[in-house]
């Protein structure tokens, strides 16, 4: 017996739905190599019996929950970057002063102390930089997000400034 001989009898939660076109709409996506135009959402939405109101709330949605993915990309790209460069500058420092340990004692010694504390704290540095999840994790986003914003704002209005004067 096929899977769908009993497409007639069968019932879908709202969520199976979603899924469902979700996976037929990604699947056509990739044997076309096509994007939808906002009309043929419009005749998609209309097919489906969902109201021009309802499909632009839901598209605004979208909208704000794409623009938070992309600050929270971003966000996460620049942690990464700002612990590329304190461990490259962990390991630049801690490579000169094992060779000077090395090279004036004949042995290593003073040097391990300052490798191994200053270790410790990039490896916090790396647990913090990498966790994604969490409460620590969110008041750093929002305080990244505000100064961002807040550079966004004095940036048009010294452009502005500069453009009019």
């Amino acid at each position: 017996m096929a899977a769908f001989e009993t497409q007639s009898t069968s019932s879908y939660t709202q969520e199976d739905v979603q899924q469902i076109l979700q996976l037929a709409i990604a699947h056509q996506a990739n044997n076309q190599e096509k994007e939808f135009s906002y009309e043929q959402l419009l005749e998609i939405a209309a097919e489906l019996a969902i109201p021009p109101e309802t499909l632009k709330l839901a598209e605004r949605d979208w909208r704000a929950t794409k623009g938070e993915i992309l600050q929270r990309q971003a966000f996460n790209n620049y942690r990464k970057e700002r612990f590329k460069k304190r461990f490259g500058k962990f390991a630049i420092v801690n490579t000169v002063l094992l060779l000077v340990d090395l090279i004036s004692g004949g042995g290593l010694s003073w040097s391990l102390y300052i490798l191994l504390f200053w270790g410790l704290g990039i490896s916090l540095d790396a647990w913090n930089t990498f966790q994604t999840k969490g409460e620590e994790y969110e008041i750093a986003f929002q305080n990244w997000y505000r100064k961002h914003q807040l550079k966004q704002v004095l940036n048009k209005f010294v452009n502005k400034f500069l453009n009019a004067w």
